[in-house]
């Protein structure tokens, strides 16, 4: 694909929802309060955002999105999104993985060149996943996210830590040489786009899909019965004959 200047981004993969559009050099971006609001508020605010840039979703050269990881609705609102519109209006979609958007974003605000990006997962939990703009060039490398409790979190030498996970966990992470609370924004995305789009990351819309770290965050009720049982079996001490 030749290079792409008329790009619509989106992200609700945390509680802050973020959506911009770029049409050459014109940058219109918005931010504001996401998770469940994110699939009432999200069609639109894109739909205004284009109509401010003078785009409708035909004329658009890609849709960028957050895959994830992140919160499973917000994640299943981006791609569920980004599918119907590329679908409906032919555009291909261009996925970023959202920690690769933290790290991007604390390399802009912040000039950080090694950084581990962190995201709340909840349930005591963060994903991480680290980026070397130095060594690996504009997308920092492919490093596979993790899930971790944050103790287990390890941060090389030399190298600052970025993301929403700071305020939930902060005293519990490894030291770092600097700690930039930010988040994955849709104008990370878009300075990423030029550099996805020469590695060929390019989808249709069929394969419009989230990235899940974590496989299951619900119990069955058979499943929370057994646990039950088995917590009490472990406190009660056995009867005598």
């Amino acid at each position: 694909m030749p290079t792409a200047s008329r790009l619509l981004a989106f992200d609700t993969s945390t509680e802050h929802l973020s959506v911009a559009v770029q049409n050459g050099e014109q940058l219109l971006a918005h931010s504001g309060a996401g998770g469940a609001q994110a699939s009432t508020t999200l069609l639109p605010l894109i739909q205004q955002l284009l109509a401010d840039a003078g785009l409708a979703l035909a004329d658009l050269d890609a849709i960028v999105f957050g895959r994830g990881p992140g919160s499973f609705t917000g994640l299943r609102t981006a791609c569920s999104v980004a599918q119907g519109l590329a679908f409906g209006a032919n555009v291909p979609l261009l996925p970023v993985d959202t920690l690769l958007a933290v790290a991007e974003e604390a390399r802009h605000a912040f000039g950080a060149r090694q950084v581990v990006a962190v995201l709340d997962a909840r349930m005591d939990q963060l994903y991480a996943a680290r980026y070397d703009f130095d060594a690996a060039g504009p997308l920092g490398g492919d490093d596979e996210p993790l899930l971790l409790a944050p103790e287990a979190l390890e941060v090389p030498a030399g190298w600052s830590l970025a993301g929403n996970a700071l305020a939930a966990y902060g005293p519990r992470l490894a030291p770092a040489t600097a700690r930039h609370e930010v988040l994955p924004t849709a104008t990370a995305m878009l300075r990423l786009a030029p550099a996805l789009l020469a590695a060929g990351r390019i989808v249709p819309s069929a394969q419009a899909w989230p990235l899940y770290v974590r496989d299951k965050v619900a119990q069955t009720t058979e499943e929370r019965a057994a646990i039950k049982a088995a917590a009490a079996a472990a406190v009660t001490p056995p009867t005598t004959a």
